[in-house]
């Protein structure tokens, strides 16, 4: 893409992703927020729960990208709603395991259908080959942050 020398926010990476990313998490959160009341960092923690348990709240962090502080209040909101049980590590006990209630395993079960079929709602307004693309584009740009972020120099 051309060098622009001023910034356009229709045109910027982050702020782009960051509002497609903004819209598509509402309108999904629209579909489980009313019926189960949970929001969206909430379900971002019962969906890596779901797929994973036995985390703790810094790996649910960093496994969704999301702050630390909204991640714990997050998981103190699904505990007292009983959609998580929080148990004492037995190696070290400053350390707790999170795990989805049988509550909680059943919004789990009911949200990710709706969510699925929301996201091919959403693929639907691309080819087959324009998916497939898209998301190794993706994965590139993914891994490129990742080498920014880890300080990888810049390849010319």
């Amino acid at each position: 893409m051309e060098q622009k020398s001023s910034l356009q926010l229709q045109y910027f990476l982050p702020y782009r992703l960051s509002v497609l990313s903004n819209n598509v998490s509402s309108l999904l959160a629209s579909l489980y927020t009313e019926k189960f009341g949970i929001s969206i960092p909430e379900w971002r923690t019962v969906a890596v729960l779901g797929e994973e348990p036995g985390l703790t709240s810094t790996q649910i962090a960093m496994r969704v990208a999301m702050d630390k502080v909204a991640v714990t209040r997050a998981v103190q909101s699904l505990i007292e709603k009983q959609f998580v049980l929080r148990s004492s590590s037995q190696a070290d006990g400053r350390v707790s395991h999170l795990n989805l209630t049988e509550r909680g395993q059943r919004v789990y079960d009911e949200v990710v259908p709706m969510a699925l079929n929301f996201e091919r709602e959403i693929w639907g307004a691309l080819a087959p080959e324009e998916q497939s693309y898209w998301v190794k584009l993706f994965s590139k740009m993914e891994q490129r942050v990742e080498e920014i972020r880890n300080g990888v120099p810049k390849l010319d």
